[in-house]
């Protein structure tokens, strides 16, 4: 699983010109499945996402947690944080979670994200097309790759 987190004040989500997802203070995360990821990935994951201290303390340094600080997190699904551009000019998808895989594996890490967080986490609508907007927050962006943990 790929995971780009960003530090955002507002963040939401479009389908349709309908919101579907809406915070202020937070986390945008963007998760991309691939066939290879398993529970495993999910939980160890979520886990960190929630515990990762990238929100401001009282000194100005990151040292908060969103957890610690009471934020919200929206979770998106995006295939195309698995594109290979090696050869040519159009990305290839092919490591991309087919969504018999993908669905199951991005419902579970948006529970395991709940239960670690403690309250609901929001959504995008999986395989829409949406329209996402935030406010990034510093800017503060992290990529995260499970398959790089070690």
């Amino acid at each position: 699983m790929i995971a780009v987190i960003q530090r955002v004040s507002s963040a939401s989500v479009q389908v349709n010109n309908a919101v579907t997802a809406s915070i202020g203070k937070g986390l945008m995360v963007l998760v991309g499945i691939e066939e290879a990821d398993g529970p495993d990935d999910v939980n160890w994951l979520a886990k960190k996402i929630v515990h990762l201290r990238i929100f401001n303390d009282a000194a100005g340094l990151m040292n908060v947690s969103v957890k610690d600080d009471g934020g919200d997190i929206i979770v998106v699904s995006q295939f195309t944080l698995h594109a290979s551009t090696k050869k040519g000019n159009r990305p290839s998808y092919v490591k991309a979670a087919k969504p018999e895989k993908a669905i199951p594996c991005y419902e579970s890490f948006v529970n395991a994200i709940a239960l670690e967080l403690g309250k609901p986490v929001q959504t995008g609508v999986f395989g829409a097309d949406m329209k996402v907007h935030l406010v990034n927050d510093g800017p503060v962006t992290i990529v995260i790759d499970t398959k790089n943990r070690v």
